[in-house]
């Protein structure tokens, strides 16, 4: 308990002080479970933090913070991305939940390229153990990601699948994103994503978020709300965060 305190402590501190290195314009999706299809430039870290995350589900409160996800630019239209977030449970425990590593790569340029068209990317890679019960095992995940313009309307289709952490039983998972402007660099965000955990005995994770994110010249700052529709999903879902990009 004393060394994920610890740990806990030293996260929070190296969030605070990435704050003071070299940024640059960042295009990040967080608070959301899908993503578009874009990628960072070579050579260039996205960092996408979140500071606190609350979430109630059957009347117990979950409080995680940090939430982070790592996007490094390997090369044109390449990235590498690394993600976990550290829970603090109702009974006062503190666990490092789903750590996952992949690869990104946008397989056709679009409008998120400033081309013509739509955006066509693909992300895939291995859902490492984390310290929950049950979740020791590797699983893997693979998802297609659509990005177009219905204007004034952007949005980012997600649809994808693996094989879970637990027992590595196959699962099936999508979302979708739609972003509106609303006034110069401000804008309301909402996603609705479901999973299915098992194909023999379907258990399905149904919930729909909407967030408003503030754009400032070196990063983003947003805040938003989830609500699970179905039983398998966490009933609310509170986040706040900071994305931006580091040279």
């Amino acid at each position: 308990m004393r060394r994920a305190m610890a740990f806990l402590k030293v996260l929070r501190l190296a969030s605070v002080s990435l704050l003071f290195l070299p940024l640059s314009l960042a295009w990040g999706y967080r608070p959301f479970l899908a993503t578009d299809a874009a990628v960072a430039d070579p050579k260039e870290l996205e960092i996408e933090l979140g500071y606190f995350t609350w979430e109630r589900d059957r009347g117990k409160n979950t409080f995680i913070t940090p939430k982070v996800v790592l996007n490094y630019g390997l090369i044109r239209n390449l990235e590498a991305v690394a993600e976990f977030d550290v829970e603090e449970a109702p009974h006062g425990s503190v666990r490092l939940e789903d750590p996952a590593l992949s690869l990104k790569a946008v397989l056709k340029e679009g409008v998120l390229q400033e081309k013509p068209g739509v955006s066509f990317a693909v992300e895939m890679g291995p859902l490492l153990p984390s310290t929950a019960r049950g979740e020791k095992k590797v699983g893997f995940e693979g998802t297609g990601i659509i990005s177009g313009e219905l204007s004034p309307v952007m949005l980012h289709l997600n649809l994808g699948g693996g094989v879970d952490r637990m027992d590595n039983n196959p699962f099936v998972a999508w979302g979708i994103i739609a972003e509106l402007p609303v006034v110069p660099k401000f804008r309301i965000v909402g996603e609705s994503t479901a999973k299915i955990l098992s194909v023999s005995l379907p258990t399905l994770q149904l919930s729909w978020a909407l967030s408003g994110i503030r754009r400032y010249p070196t990063s983003s700052i947003d805040a938003g709300i989830r609500r699970g529709i179905s039983r398998a999903a966490p009933a609310w879902m509170f986040t706040t965060g900071l994305t931006f990009g580091i040279f």
